[in-house]
């Protein structure tokens, strides 16, 4: 196991009607930013939830910026920031999932970006992008935020990352600071109750590949972190056919929703190699074609995992045996090179039962989408993508190859 430090200040709520918590987790003399996505949290009445729980105690002044999009907008989120300036906003509340949560921290660090000579306090665009390009990592103050979570899936109400879409520039970038982990995330499991089966499926994917980027590496003899994550992919399987089957079982939902917080809060990355090789690839995807983030990394791991099988070898096989029981000790014996396939088989066949895309071919894409999506990488430096460092961009244009058509 690799040396490590880990720090998560996050106080996380869980429950039924846990969102009038608010009233005593809000500064009661804040002034506060509603922050919310395309309307669902309106329609479901979520939001008057959470403006009755701001009412209650103190005397907290309370304005609202909705709008921010599944993939939240570069342009969209400078506008929520010049608000936070022209109100003196001093506390975000993020409303909604991952894209609303992630775009909310991205405002809590740009909103001091201000134009030098400037007297209404704009942002200045080009000092966002520019810390945007940089993931943030130079900016030293940030507004408080907390989050209200409607969508599990990015585990972004546990974590202090984020990423930014910028459409004019053809680019989905990541971002991370530790001034942006929410001082709390309150989590109730029946808001997603109401989710479109898309979201819901799209959320079960999205936390197994989050947790196999943490964990389909190399062995470090991890052993915590790696029982912990062959743990959250055999919850993710089980509970991903069960809310199939049964979208009304709270028991699930619940399930889900603290499996994805827990499998991208820092705990199962800490003293270990990890990847990203899956996501870098997919944010070019969406920024190119639209297409949902979940489902550009459902078609593009089951080809990292067979372009790299080498270098990931010995976890694939410990994959293999822990989280599909595929046993080389059985009767019908398999050479390392089946287990493996069949371990990505078995991966490829999980993410179909959820509906959901394992080739280009699946969001009607061919080889011509290859080419722009290298550009974007080199424009972008993700040229050196992977555990080792050493998936440079014709690793890229191979994995893409293979994701044409599915293998299985």
């Amino acid at each position: 196991m690799n040396n490590f430090q880990y720090y998560n200040p996050v106080r996380i709520v869980f429950g039924e009607g846990q969102i009038e918590q608010l009233s005593d987790l809000v500064p009661n003399d804040a002034k506060v930013l509603i922050t919310y996505g395309g309307g669902s949290a309106e329609r479901t009445g979520t939001l008057d939830e959470v403006r009755k729980a701001l009412a209650t105690n103190g005397n907290r002044e309370v304005f609202e910026f909705g709008g921010i999009e599944p993939n939240p907008e570069f342009n969209t989120l400078l506008k929520a920031a010049d608000m936070v300036n022209e109100h003196n906003i001093d506390f975000l509340l993020a409303v909604g999932g991952g894209s609303v949560i992630d775009g909310s921290k991205f405002v809590a660090l740009v909103s001091s970006l201000t134009e030098d000579d400037n007297a209404d306090r704009t942002v200045s665009r080009e000092k966002a992008w520019d810390a945007l390009l940089s993931g943030c990592a130079n900016i030293d103050t940030a507004i408080d935020l907390g989050a209200v979570l409607t969508i599990p899936a990015t585990g972004s109400e546990m974590n202090n990352g984020g990423v930014v879409n910028h459409s004019e520039r053809q680019a989905k970038l990541p971002f991370r600071s530790p001034l942006v982990f929410p001082k709390f995330s309150i989590l109730d499991p029946t808001k997603t109750l109401t989710l479109p089966e898309r979201q819901v499926m799209n959320g079960v994917a999205d936390a197994f590949v989050h947790v196999m980027e943490q964990y389909l590496t190399y062995p470090v003899n991890a052993k915590v972190q790696d029982a912990f994550a062959e743990s959250l992919l055999k919850i993710l399987i089980e509970e991903g056919a069960a809310v199939k089957a049964d979208p009304e079982n709270l028991e699930t939902r619940k399930n889900i929703m603290w499996t994805a917080t827990m499998a991208l809060n820092g705990l199962i990355g800490t003293g270990v190699p990890q990847d990203w090789t899956t996501h870098m690839v997919g944010h070019e995807l969406t920024s190119l074609h639209s297409i949902d983030h979940a489902r550009t990394l459902t078609i593009l791991l089951p080809s990292v995992l067979r372009e790299l099988k080498e270098s990931k070898k010995d976890k694939l096989l410990q994959y293999a045996r822990n989280v599909w029981a595929i046993d080389s000790n059985s009767d019908t014996k398999q050479d390392d090179d089946s287990i493996i396939e069949t371990a990505i088989v078995k991966t490829e066949n999980f993410f179909r039962s959820l509906g959901l895309p394992v080739s280009l071919a699946d969001e009607k894409l061919d080889e011509s989408a290859i080419d722009p999506i290298i550009k974007q990488l080199e424009a972008h430096n993700m040229v050196k993508l992977g555990e080792h460092g050493n998936n440079d961009l014709e690793v890229s244009r191979r994995i893409l190859e293979r994701s044409l058509t599915s293998a299985a």
